[in-house]
Formats: structure tokens, C-alpha cells, sequence
């Protein structure tokens, strides 16, 4: 390292202490955000390093964050994104290539989903020219079941594309087995679940696919930023084509024949020798993340156990805190999981004496900070109306999720005084309301 570059990133440091500025908490006036990024001292550095070695396309620290992070998921290829919903989008597409032959999902297909979710889990069923074909959930865990999953197979059934809920493993290992004998493919969204596990194994290690998130709200962040993880290095080799423009070519795009082929080729109708560089097999995308992306990912990576156990004793704390609260269905896991929490989810019961509105009301007025369970039934968005899909069964617990559900942090940056406020005023809000 340079002794000027060396200056400039003990400035970064010094300059990172003197801007923290701590007043403690004060309630009902210090924000109580619901999620959000956990920001140190080596994330700025990494950043301003990789911005110091003008690192603005994807190149060693994206190579080195997949390869660390495909180990940590205990995956074989992991290939970085610009975002969670473009890793979505390139692990459905992928699923329609021509590479797959008789086995792709062609248009009019049908894929199992939920309906109580967030649009980027289903809008590249319907962008692909799939069907989704929409279950309920259980309240309490915010997933579906495998007896649900298994009763909306049919005979145009292709896939199953479904979210671990806020963090809370559905049954997964049930579920994949129903995707094996049925011969469908199984995409795990994990971008809420970083380190959950199901009877031990880590979720996004079931599926022929899982999908990662490292917008800010998520376990870790690069600013926007996803990943596609697969143990097929046939779909591996999909997903990188479909990412970097629909190229034949596994070059990195600064090489120039690294694999001493590079005018041998002759595809489609082009003449022999043509560049292999630019020849494109597939309709794909621009897709990639920045280094300056990942250098961020890869210091944040180095705290990813920290973050999940902060999630999980923060969870605890609200869950014991608010243990028999009247009127309110408080979160569980699913049975046989451990979860990596993303968020502390609170059902107001149809037959309460107040509105889910109006203890949503008090604590935003106190700052503490609600989200929504995402877009609670998408059949009932105007997006989606009038979109081809299928509904197996009722949707009534995913509509009560669009009346009664919200949900509040549980997320690092949040301490034990800021979560017995929450709790505090909860119980405020319900003693004087019952």
C-alpha cells in the first residue's frame, strides 16, 4: 500500500470517530427504525479503498466476496447481482433456458407460490411467461406447508418458488422432497433468512437455487446488491450468461483469451472464428454488481454471525417481553427450525377491541418504526389483477395478513433500551385500549 493511500485511510478512520455522534436514547423522540444498515469504521475504509483504486466495475473484490460467500452458504458458485430482485429474475429465467432441453419451463407453465409476500418473489414468474399459482400461509410462522404446497401440484406444475418469511424458515426440507419426486425445480428465497437453519442445514442449501438480498435492511448490505447460489454448475453457467448480457463467452469481460479458445468457436449461423467474446446464446441481461460494491459485502461478511446472533437475542427479548399480551398473536418459529430473524411480526386479532391502524398509529407517533408483512395478498394489488395465476385452497390467513399484520425491528443497531420501549409501549397502547 502507498504511503499516500495509507494517509488518506487513517484520515477515513479519524473521520469515521469524530462523525459518531451518540446523544443516547431518548424516547419517543430518538428513531426507532424498523430495519437498516450496521455501518463501521472498516466498512468506510473498504468502500473509500476500493473508490481510492478506481474499482467501479465488477473485478476482484466481486470474484473474492462470491467465492467467500458461496462458502459460508455452503454452495458451489455464487454469482453476484446488482440486486435481490434481479437475483430472483436470473434464477427463474435460467430455469427457462434451452440449455435445460426438455426439462426448461416453457411459457404456461405453473409455479408454486405464496400469495402473502413480496412482488420480486413472484414478478419473474409472470415476466418469464409463467403461472403463479398462489397458496396460503399459517399465521403465527407467515409460511405455507408442504400438505398446501403438495395439494396446488397439478399437471402444468413446473416449480416452486417460495420465501423464507421474515426470517423464519418454511419446510423446506418437506417441501424439496415433494419438488424431487414430483420432478420440479425449487427456488429458495432466502433474502430474508441469512443463517436460518431447518432440522440443522442451513436454508438456501435445499433448492436447486437459493436467492440472497444485501439491500440495507438485510442481514448484510452493500447498499443495493444481491447473489444467485447454486451446486449445479450447469445452472451456475446459466445465471453468469443470462447476468453479464446473454454471452456463450465464462471470460471475465478485462480478459482477452484466457481460455486460449477465444476464435475457435463457430454458433448459430455466425462464420467460424467469430469472436467468442460476442457471441450471445442466451436473452439476457446487464445484471452485475461494482466492486465498490463488494468490497463493502466482504467486511460486512466478516460480521455476518454477530449480526444473526444480534437478531435472534433481540427477537427473544420482544417475544419475551410481550409474552401474554391480550388480543395480539405474537411470532413463532416453525417447528424443527432455527431461525435468523429479519423481523418481529404482531397480528392484532380480528375480534380486538382496537384496529391493527390505530396501535400502528401510537407507535409510529412514538418513532418506533412499523412495516407491513410486504404487500400482504398480492391477488388484491392492482398489479396483479387480472394477471393469468391459479389459487389452491382460500387465501383467508394472507387477507388477514393484509388487515391485521405488521412488523417492527429487530435488526443490530438496536439496543436493549430501545426494544423495552417498544415493548413498553405496546403494552401501554393495549392496557388502556382492552
Amino acid at each position: 500500500m502507498s504511503v499516500h493511500k495509507e494517509l488518506v485511510l487513517d484520515e477515513v478512520r479519524k473521520y469515521h470517530r469524530d462523525t459518531l455522534a451518540d446523544d443516547g436514547f431518548i424516547p419517543g423522540t430518538t428513531e426507532i427504525w424498523p430495519s437498516g444498515a450496521v455501518l463501521d469504521e472498516e466498512d468506510r475504509v473498504a468502500l473509500v479503498e476500493a473508490a481510492l483504486d478506481l474499482r467501479i466495475a465488477a473485478g476482484r473484490s466481486s470474484r473474492m466476496f462470491e467465492s467467500r460467500f458461496a462458502r459460508r452458504m455452503k454452495r458451489r458458485k455464487a454469482h453476484l447481482t446488482n440486486s435481490g430482485s434481479s437475483a430472483n429474475l436470473l434464477a427463474t429465467t435460467a430455469l427457462t433456458s434451452h440449455l435445460l432441453e426438455d426439462t426448461r419451463l416453457r411459457p404456461g407453465d405453473e409455479v408454486i407460490t405464496v400469495a402473502a409476500g413480496f412482488p420480486t418473489t413472484v414478478n419473474p414468474i409472470l415476466q418469464n411467461g409463467l403461472v403463479p399459482v398462489f397458496v396460503d400461509i399459517d399465521l403465527g410462522t407467515y409460511n405455507t406447508t408442504a400438505d398446501r404446497v403438495a395439494a396446488a401440484i397439478g399437471p402444468k406444475t413446473r416449480a416452486i418458488i417460495i420465501a423464507h418469511a421474515l426470517g423464519n424458515p418454511f419446510e423446506v426440507a418437506e417441501i424439496a422432497q415433494l419438488a424431487e419426486d414430483h420432478n420440479l425445480f425449487l427456488i429458495e428465497d432466502n433474502c430474508d433468512a441469512v443463517g436460518a437453519t431447518y432440522g440443522g442445514q442451513l436454508t438456501g442449501t435445499f433448492g436447486d437455487f437459493t436467492t440472497v438480498s444485501f439491500y440495507p435492511a438485510h442481514h448484510l448490505t452493500m447498499g443495493e446488491g444481491g447473489v444467485v447460489l447454486t451446486s449445479n454448475l450447469a445452472l451456475a453457467r446459466i445465471v453468469e450468461s443470462l447476468r453479464d448480457w446473454g454471452r456463450d463467452c465464462w471470460c471475465e469481460p478485462g480478459e482477452s483469451n484466457k481460455c486460449l479458445k477465444r476464435f475457435n468457436y463457430q454458433m448459430g449461423t455466425l462464420p467460424a472464428g467469430y469472436d467468442h467474446k460476442y457471441i450471445f446464446s442466451h436473452v439476457g441481461y446487464n445484471l452485475k454488481a461494482t466492486d465498490l460494491q463488494a468490497a463493502l459485502g466482504l467486511t460486512q461478511l466478516a460480521k455476518l454471525d454477530d449480526f444473526i446472533d444480534a437478531r435472534k437475542r433481540n427477537w427473544r427479548r420482544l417475544r419475551e417481553g410481550l409474552d401474554g399480551t391480550p388480543h395480539l398473536l405474537l411470532p413463532e418459529a416453525t417447528p424443527n427450525s432455527d431461525p435468523s430473524w429479519f423481523g418481529f411480526v404482531l397480528t392484532v386479532q380480528p375480534d380486538a377491541p382496537f384496529s391493527r391502524a390505530a396501535l400502528v398509529d401510537f407507535l409510529e407517533d412514538r418513532k418506533i418504526g412499523t412495516r407491513r408483512l410486504f404487500a400482504g395478498n398480492l391477488t388484491r394489488h392492482p398489479a396483479y389483477i387480472g394477471q393469468p395465476h391459479r389459487v389452491v385452497g382460500d387465501l383467508a390467513n394472507s387477507d388477514v395478513v393484509t388487515e391485521q399484520t405488521f412488523w417492527v425491528g429487530v435488526y443490530p443497531g438496536l439496543t436493549d433500551e430501545m426494544l423495552d420501549y417498544v415493548i413498553s409501549s405496546v403494552k401501554e397502547f393495549v392496557g388502556a385500549n382492552s
